[in-house]
């Protein structure tokens, strides 16, 4: 079995139970909200800055601020809490390593740990095997794209979501992790699964467009 194809058997049922707390999440960001997490950015690039001068307070901090996310998204990706744990470690010990070399740029700080443990994931499931891609597919236009969204999550249910959502494949479900799950963006998207954000785009409406034919194909059996 390919790496792609066990980490999305293993990652299926892990993704329906965190996807409760991502999907059908409300878009609107209060004001104090924004201010805050403006605040959030503001404080870890102060200590990312203290970190990289070797500051061991300040890295104690980054791995107490994104332990969390980074612990859910492995146990995600690879289905069990000892795996998650190991790859979690593995995650901040190259932190240490490699956050003199980190630079800001598009992506932020959670980005780059969210690559880290996404590229550990890969490795640990990829034993010698060739990781099989999805096959990039055109950017859709952007009022189509819109509108299928919309068309999407009007029409699926929270419920019925998490039923489908195991049926899209590995790169769509972790499209879906990242942005819906996570809340990231789709240039941190990119930078996290190494993509395009074209290519982020083409994904998440691919998998939309399919979660919507197969509520389609339910309702019909229903009739």
């Amino acid at each position: 079995m390919s790496a792609s194809a066990r980490l999305n058997s293993r990652g299926s049922a892990r993704f329906r139970r965190y996807a409760l707390r991502g999907l059908g999440h409300d878009l609107d960001v209060s004001e104090a909200t924004t201010r805050k997490k403006d605040a959030e950015r503001e404080r870890v690039r102060e200590l990312v800055e203290r970190g990289q001068q070797g500051d061991r307070d300040a890295l104690e901090e980054l791995y107490l601020i994104h332990f969390d996310r980074i612990y859910s998204y492995l146990h995600v990706s690879v289905g069990n809490r000892h795996d998650a744990e190991d790859l979690t470690t593995q995650t901040f010990l190259k932190m240490l390593e490699s956050i003199g070399r980190f630079r800001w740029q598009s992506a932020p700080f959670s980005a780059w740990l969210f690559r880290i443990a996404h590229n550990l994931a890969i490795d640990h499931f990829r034993a010698g095997k060739r990781w099989q891609l999805e096959e990039e597919v055109p950017e859709p236009e952007p009022d189509e794209a819109t509108s299928a969204e919309t068309r999407a999550f009007e029409s699926i249910g929270r419920t019925s979501m998490l039923e489908l959502i195991e049926r899209l494949s590995h790169e769509q479900q972790q499209v879906l992790t990242l942005k819906f799950v996570f809340n990231f963006g789709n240039a941190e998207t990119a930078a996290i699964l190494d993509k395009t954000e074209g290519a982020i785009k083409s994904l998440q409406h691919r998998a939309l467009q399919s979660l919507q034919k197969q509520l389609g194909e339910r309702e019909q059996t229903t009739l």
